[in-house]
């Protein structure tokens, strides 16, 4: 085994044991939200949101992306469990500003070894084999941070399964401070109607 993975499991057993009443949460998120965010690992959405379990739905991907999966899991929060209000949270010094389609599309194509960056740009170890199923992904990389917050609110807003009641908000999280700041024509374009 891993170190890693020692420390994970030994954790959760330190977890389960004083798990007590968890077991009985209901499955609908108690305080009927949900929130989308970035995978990165600087953000903690129940510190920064100030939930416990069984309070929210959280839906993570590289970006914080109104990707169709992630559609697919805000639309599931909603119409089968309840949600009323949204939360699309990007932040600051995201890797997703740092490559675009391209870069991480040719990175794929010459190596699946882990890249490596420096002033120069991304760079490869130079190892095969790649493989160029990269360009059939769109990867949602990020020029603007309040761009693609407004960008994926009205995405979301427009989707043709999401009800008008339900307020989209749009935030980025500053990742040296632990705040939320507004990106207010993200919030005002997923106003519920």
């Amino acid at each position: 085994m891993s170190q890693i993975r020692d420390e994970v499991l030994a954790a959760n057993a330190e977890y389960a044991s004083n798990f007590g009443e968890k077991g009985n949460l209901p499955l609908p998120p108690g305080r009927k939200f949900a929130v989308l965010t970035c995978m990165d690992a600087r953000i903690d959405p129940a510190k920064l949101a100030g939930l416990s379990e069984g309070d929210a739905h959280v839906i993570r991907n590289a970006g914080g992306r109104a990707s169709d999966d992630a559609l697919r899991s805000l639309i599931i929060s909603y119409k089968l469990l309840g949600t009323q209000e949204w939360f699309v949270i990007h932040h600051s010094d995201c890797g997703m500003e740092y490559f675009t389609d391209e870069v991480i599309r040719g990175l794929l194509s010459s190596s699946l070894k882990t890249a490596s960056v420096d002033a120069s740009g991304w760079h490869d170890s130079g190892e095969g084999p790649g493989s160029s199923q990269g360009d059939y992904i769109d990867w949602l990389t990020i020029k603007d941070q309040a761009s693609s917050v407004k960008s994926d609110v009205e995405r979301i807003r427009q989707h043709p399964l999401v009800p008008g009641n339900i307020p989209v908000y749009g935030y980025i999280y500053d990742v040296k401070t632990g705040r939320l700041i507004e990106v207010p024509e993200a919030t005002e374009a997923g106003k519920a109607v």
